[in-house]
């Protein structure tokens, strides 16, 4: 009876924590208004392009005659210039190849060092963990000159392979400070049965951790895709000529002419650009922020 009592007096206490919510002008101004203004924010530059992207020449340029939020007469010439007058086929292949083999090359080296660092215990191992992520707070405008003279000793210069080998080293140190806290919450005695039962690190590795851990692994290809798919410093220092650019270089390279900018060019460019990533992010984001979450709390 006692029990009975005990939960039925904690019932009015569970619920008082969102009581505030209960009436309409409290959710307003604390939930719906809130929730308005950060879509209005994320949501806007995506129209704001997409509305540059249709209009025709003269609204875009005459902007006390046809109102800038609205289009009259949407046209597609700039998307179809875009596609079928420019190299921007090729820019996209371009960004799409470097951007998967630097993914994959740098989620290789971050599951290695993310296991090593958390599942094989010895003496330093933190510090090691710490280190590395450090490495990824160091500005890429520091790193780039340096690295622009070892790309030219080895005669990369204006090759996408030379963006292969360098976006790696802006990705790893996240990817593996992020599978590191997935790995923590992996528990320790499915490794230990393993190797009681005989299997070897690159089983274990392989046969286990990897299967549990795929929502921390499709986060970190996402932020890696993500990150080389919208990098701008490397690509323009190491990248010279046009068959060979990426579209965030080629874009604000080809469409502008000194003064002169051509902007619906410019914004069909970072729209199309930007689809692949926004697709990518509607099947998987339930995994990234499962897996950012398991990473944060650890």
């Amino acid at each position: 009876m006692a029990a009975t009592t005990t939960t039925a007096d904690s019932t009015p206490d569970n619920s008082e924590g969102m009581a505030y919510l209960d009436t309409l002008p409290r959710r307003v101004v604390t939930v719906y208004l809130p929730l308005f203004v950060i879509l209005v924010v994320l949501l806007f530059p995506f129209y704001w392009m997409a509305l540059t992207a249709i209009k025709p020449d003269e609204q875009l340029i005459d902007m006390d005659t046809y109102n800038p939020f609205w289009v009259v007469s949407p046209t597609l010439k700039h998307i179809s210039k875009l596609l079928f007058q420019t190299n921007y086929p090729l820019w996209l292949w371009n960004t799409m190849m470097i951007s998967v083999a630097a993914t994959v090359l740098s989620l290789f080296a971050s599951v290695l060092a993310a296991y090593a660092i958390v599942r094989i215990r010895y003496k330093g191992a933190v510090a090691v963990g710490a280190a590395i992520f450090l490495a990824y707070l160091v500005p890429p405008s520091i790193l780039f000159i340096p690295l622009a003279t070892i790309i030219q000793a080895y005669g990369l210069y204006d090759s996408p392979f030379a963006l292969v080998l360098v976006y790696p080293t802006i990705l790893i140190p996240f990817s593996t400070w992020l599978l590191m806290g997935y790995f923590k919450t992996i528990p320790y005695e499915l490794e230990e049965c393993a190797l009681i039962d005989g299997a070897s690190r690159w089983q274990i590795l392989v046969k286990i951790i990897l299967p549990l851990a795929v929502p921390g692994l499709i986060s970190a290809g996402i932020f890696s895709l993500t990150l080389c798919w919208n990098e701008f410093i490397y690509a323009l220092t190491f990248l010279s000529s046009t068959q060979n650019k990426t579209v965030p270089v080629a874009v604000v390279s080809e469409f502008v002419d000194g003064d002169i900018y051509r902007w619906g060019s410019l914004m069909a460019g970072a729209l199309v650009g930007s689809l692949p990533l926004v697709i990518l992010y509607s099947f998987f984001v339930e995994h990234y922020v499962s897996a950012m979450t398991g990473a944060v709390k650890e």
